[in-house]
Parts: C-alpha cells; sequence; structure tokens
C-alpha cells in the first residue's frame, strides 16, 4: 500500500475520532453545563430562603423596636419592611416553576405560612402598642411561643434547602456520571488521535493534544477523589479542550464551595454539641465555684474568637465582681456598678459595633469598649450576672446567638444554684440570729470529732445560756427578748472570729463548738463572753434593760465526755453552772469521774 494512501486512511480515520472526540466532549460539555445550572438554581434557592429568613428575623426586631420605642418612625419601618417581605414571599412561592419538587414546595409553604402567622403576631402587636396595651404587645412578641415559631420558620427553610440540596447533589451526580462517561470515552478517542496524528502531524498533536489532555486527566482524578486543592490548568486555545479545562475549573469551584459549606455546617455542630456538653455539665455542679469552673472550661471552645469575661452580682455591695476570664492578657478587672452598663440598664445584648452609632459601656475601656459585647444574665426579669466578650477579629461577624445561648444556660444554672443555697441556708441557719440550727448538729460535730480523732487533737464544746431570760420577756415583751438574742449572737460570732462553729441549740440556749481547743483554752473563751456579755449595754428601744449574763458549761472531748455524750457533758456542766448561781462558767467533770460513780 503506497505511504500516500496509509496517509488519506490515516487521515480519514483521524477526522472520524477527532469528530467522534469533539461530539464526546461536547456532551461532556452540556453535562457540565447541567451541573452548573443545577448548581445556580440551589444558589437561588439558598439565596431566596436565607433572604426570608433575615426579613423574618429583620421584621421581628422592627416590630420589637417599634413595641419598645413607640415611635412612629419605627411603625412606618416595619410597614415597610413588611411590604418588601411580600413581595419576596411571592417570589419564592413560584420556584415551582424552576424545577422545585412538591415536597419542597409544600415545605416551603408551611414555612411561609408560619412567617406569616408571625407576621400577623407583629401587627397585633404594633395595634396593641397602637391602642396602649404596651404590656400584651411586650408579652406576645417576646413570649416562648414567638421565639418557638421564629425557630420554627428557620428550621423550615432549613430543610427545604436540604431537599434541595439533596436534588442538586443528585442533578450534579448524573450530570458528573455522563461526564465522567463521555470524558472517558474522549480520551479513548482522544488517545487514538493521538497515534494517528503522531503519524501524521506528531509534532502537533504532541504539543496540542497530549499534553493538556494528560494534564487535565490527573486534575480529573485527583477532582474525583475530592481533592479540591489540586490547580486547574488555564489552557487559552479555543477548541474542545479549553472547553474541557473551562469546565473543570468551574467544577473545582463548585466543589471547594461545597466542602467549604460543610467545613461550616460541621463547625455549627460542633458549637452546638459543645453548648449541649456544657449544658450537662452545668446541671451536674452544686455551687458556684464549679459553675465558674464549667464555663471557664468551656466558652473559650464554644466562642474560640473571642476574650470573655464573667461577673457575677455582689448582693453585699451591689455591684459586678469579675468571678472568671478566658482569652485575655493577663490584668486586673474592677468591680463596677451595673448602671454604668446598657446590656444591664436593658435587658438584652449590648454591642456598639453591630450599629454606626452606638453608645459604648463605662465600665469598658474606651480602646476596647467599639468591639466589646455584653450579655447580661437574667433570671425572673433580674440581672445576676454579666457575659462581657473582646471580639477580636472586627471584620467577622460574632456569632450573636451562641452567646446568647450561652448566656441563657449560665444564667439557669447560677439561678438555680441561687435558688440551692436560698434554701440551705433556710434549712442550716436560724433565721432570727444567722446562727446555724440542729438541723445538721450531730452530723457536724461526728465529723469534728472523727477529725480530732484522726489528728490527735482536742475538742471542746461550750454550753450557753441567758440567766433569767423569762424574766426579761415578761418586763419588756418578746420583741425586746429576740433583740437581746440577736445581740449575744453577735457578741458570740465576735468572740469566736472563726475559731469554732456557733448553733443556736434552742430557746435562749447556745452551743459553742472548738476544734483544736483544748480545757484551759476553751476557758479562756468562754470567760472572755462571759465578760464581754456582762459588759454590754442591751438597749431596746433607746432603753437600757440590762444588764444581761449568761451561763456556761465547757466540756473537752475526750476528757469529759465520750464522742457521743460530749454535748450533755457541757448540758449537765451548765445545769450546775445555774444551780450554782448563774453567771458563771462550770466544767464537765472528767469522764474517769462519770464512771466511777
Amino acid at each position: 500500500m503506497r505511504i500516500a494512501t496509509i496517509t488519506n486512511f490515516a487521515y480519514v480515520a483521524t477526522v472520524v475520532l477527532t469528530l467522534t472526540s469533539g461530539v464526546a466532549l461536547f456532551l461532556a460539555s452540556n453535562a457540565e453545563r447541567a451541573e452548573r445550572a443545577a448548581v445556580a438554581q440551589n444558589r437561588v434557592f439558598d439565596s431566596l430562603t436565607d433572604d426570608l429568613e433575615k426579613e423574618a428575623y429583620a421584621l421581628t426586631d422592627l416590630a420589637r423596636e417599634a413595641v419598645i420605642k413607640k415611635q412612629p418612625e419605627a411603625i412606618q419601618s416595619w410597614k415597610t419592611r413588611e411590604e418588601q417581605d411580600v413581595a419576596l414571599e411571592n417570589h419564592l412561592i413560584a420556584l415551582h416553576d424552576n424545577g422545585a419538587s412538591d415536597a419542597e414546595i409544600l415545605i416551603l409553604r408551611d414555612g411561609i405560612a408560619t412567617l406569616d402567622q408571625l407576621e400577623d403576631e407583629q401587627r397585633i402587636a404594633i395595634a396593641n402598642m397602637e391602642a396602649g396595651k404596651v404590656s400584651e404587645a411586650m408579652d406576645l412578641l417576646f413570649s416562648a411561643n414567638y421565639e418557638e415559631r421564629l425557630s420554627e420558620t428557620e428550621y423550615r427553610f432549613a430543610h427545604f434547602r436540604s431537599l434541595a440540596d439533596q436534588r442538586t447533589q443528585t442533578a450534579i451526580n448524573e450530570a458528573t456520571e455522563r461526564s465522567l462517561r463521555l470524558r472517558t470515552l474522549s480520551e479513548i478517542m482522544v488517545g487514538l488521535t493521538a497515534v494517528l496524528f503522531l503519524f501524521v502531524l506528531g509534532f502537533i498533536i504532541k504539543h496540542r493534544i497530549l499534553r493538556p489532555v494528560v494534564t487535565l486527566s490527573d486534575v480529573v482524578n485527583r477532582l474525583a477523589t475530592q481533592d479540591y486543592a489540586v490547580e486547574a490548568p488555564v489552557l487559552a486555545q479555543v477548541d474542545e479542550i479549553g472547553d474541557m479545562a473551562q469546565a473543570i475549573r468551574v467544577f473545582r469551584e463548585n466543589g471547594l464551595a461545597r466542602q467549604r459549606l460543610e467545613q461550616e455546617r460541621d463547625a455549627e455542630w460542633g458549637t452546638r454539641t459543645l453548648l449541649a456538653r456544657m449544658t450537662q455539665r452545668l446541671q451536674g455542679c452544686d455551687s458556684h465555684s464549679a459553675i465558674i469552673k464549667v464555663v471557664s472550661r468551656f466558652a473559650p471552645q464554644i466562642i474560640p474568637d473571642m476574650g470573655g469575661r464573667l461577673y457575677l452580682l455582689d448582693k453585699r455591695t451591689g455591684r459586678m465582681k469579675c468571678a472568671a476570664r478566658w482569652g485575655l492578657p493577663p490584668g486586673e478587672d474592677p468591680a463596677f456598678s451595673p448602671d454604668s452598663c446598657w446590656a444591664l440598664k436593658r435587658g438584652q445584648l449590648h454591642s456598639p459595633s453591630k450599629d454606626a452609632v452606638d453608645m459604648p459601656c463605662e465600665h469598658i475601656s474606651p480602646e476596647i469598649a467599639p468591639r466589646a459585647i455584653c450579655v447580661p444574665l437574667n433570671a425572673q426579669n433580674k440581672s445576676i450576672g454579666l457575659l462581657t466578650f473582646d471580639n477580636y477579629t472586627p471584620d467577622k461577624e460574632p456569632p450573636y446567638i451562641y452567646l446568647e445561648l450561652l448566656a441563657e444556660t449560665l444564667a439557669l444554672a447560677l439561678a438555680n444554684q441561687i435558688l440551692r443555697d436560698t434554701l440551705t441556708e433556710k434549712a442550716t441557719f436560724d433565721s432570727l440570729t444567722g446562727l446555724r440550727n440542729r438541723h445538721n448538729l450531730d452530723e457536724t460535730l461526728r465529723s469534728m470529732i472523727d477529725q480530732a480523732m484522726v489528728e490527735g487533737t482536742m475538742l471542746s464544746c461550750l454550753m450557753v445560756d441567758v440567766d433569767y431570760f423569762k424574766r426579761l420577756n415578761d418586763l419588756h415583751g418578746h420583741e425586746a427578748g429576740d433583740k437581746v438574742l440577736r445581740e449575744l449572737s453577735r457578741l458570740i460570732t465576735d468572740v469566736l472570729d472563726d475559731k469554732g462553729l456557733a448553733f443556736r441549740y434552742g430557746g435562749e440556749e447556745f452551743l459553742l463548738i472548738l476544734p483544736d481547743t483544748n480545757e484551759s483554752q476553751a476557758m479562756s473563751v468562754a470567760q472572755t463572753l462571759l465578760d464581754t456579755v456582762l459588759n454590754h449595754l442591751m438597749l431596746y428601744e433607746s432603753q437600757d434593760i440590762g444588764p444581761v449574763s449568761v451561763s456556761i458549761g465547757l466540756a473537752t472531748w475526750p476528757r469529759h465526755a465520750r464522742a457521743d455524750n460530749l454535748v450533755r457533758a457541757a448540758d449537765l456542766a451548765l445545769y450546775l453552772a445555774k444551780e450554782q448561781g448563774r453567771g458563771q462558767i462550770v466544767v464537765a467533770r472528767n469522764a474517769d469521774n462519770h464512771r466511777t460513780e
């Protein structure tokens, strides 16, 4: 066969193969365009539902602002925004014309219906406010039911986007599969064409087809394994290879976008998981210190881009004191009055950076104030604490919803702990004198004796009784008697000075337990108390109702009693002190003498 004939056959075969390859590439390009169209449509769905979600929250904020401020321009802003929201809803309802399924439209209509219910409640609230029923309007817009419907609206739109994402992913998978088949066919054709072109036009084939195809094949294979870090080549040639390169670049960009969205969703789920775990740990806390430890551990993980402080209200001083700090440079955090914080005064999150012009909090230094965020800890309409955050990334939108969720969870834990502390205090301490009552006397005494046994120390007990207390009540009244008991409790507390525990044993009797105290040391304390009470001026309604004296019985373990009858030994000694004339101290007899008798 002549060389010319072979060349002609090769040329014809090359033309056929080239045409076949071109058709495959053209179909692959169509598949890629179908994928892009599906992605573009999904973006439209996401954009419209996201805009509607934002409108829902924006309308809520405007309605609440109108109810709170009661200004005509605020109401007008809400009405204007409502008209825009209606137009957006109408646009979104027409999505079934763009390929949305019946299930998606049903969920979408449910979300819009819930949103319409919220708008109806907003209209009712505005009408109530205009009618002067501000309280009803506030209750309607700030109720838990309203928040649940707002969350339900967000859930419906999120569900709609999820279904749209699934449909889009299915379309992408089908287009990708078809594109891969056609691309495989194209590569085979290109490979055969390359052999023929090497025979006919080896140099051209080598530089215009083989090299680009090899490069694109490597990129495609890496993209098939979801390795979106690979760089797609930029081919300037205007042919099927150039279209393929462009399609691969688009596919890579779409893959990067999907990967970024997945990472954001994973991060959001991680934050929610941390919040749920923190809530569980807070439920197991039985003290303020335990709550503070939990918050200090979880808060830096939940809000990683911000430093924070936890302030608690000191009821004695009425000031906010820093209880914990994280993610901040070392420094002092002075206490401040709640009136210097806008979040505490308004009872809601305060962030000057959210608006163009706003008032910074006075308790925050001026250089930090523009990027600071304050979130009050509210319980039963009262501020019990405050969370402050220093936003290190001002260009990034802070996660306000997680800041508020963190504050709500912490406020609930603190409120429960305050309630537990209050109940414990009422059960443990006497309401008249402020001293401990007999609720856990036996357990406390047993514990202190066990500790004394382990440490090899002594434990002393003083039983104190007010002399002639009944006569004092009869002469001056029971209120005067209560005044004497309160004054005596204060004197006992001053004399003890953290050396022991004081209990109101009953009526006008008091019990003092002195750990690591022998008989002579206990006698010194008893004598000091005896002299202090005798020399104290007892006044009731500016009248001297004294002098008031006490009788004291003293017993020391293990010298005067066994572990189970130390209080009884002190009580017997008190009885002897009263029998011998009152106003004196009597020491219990030794335990050996008791056993001998």
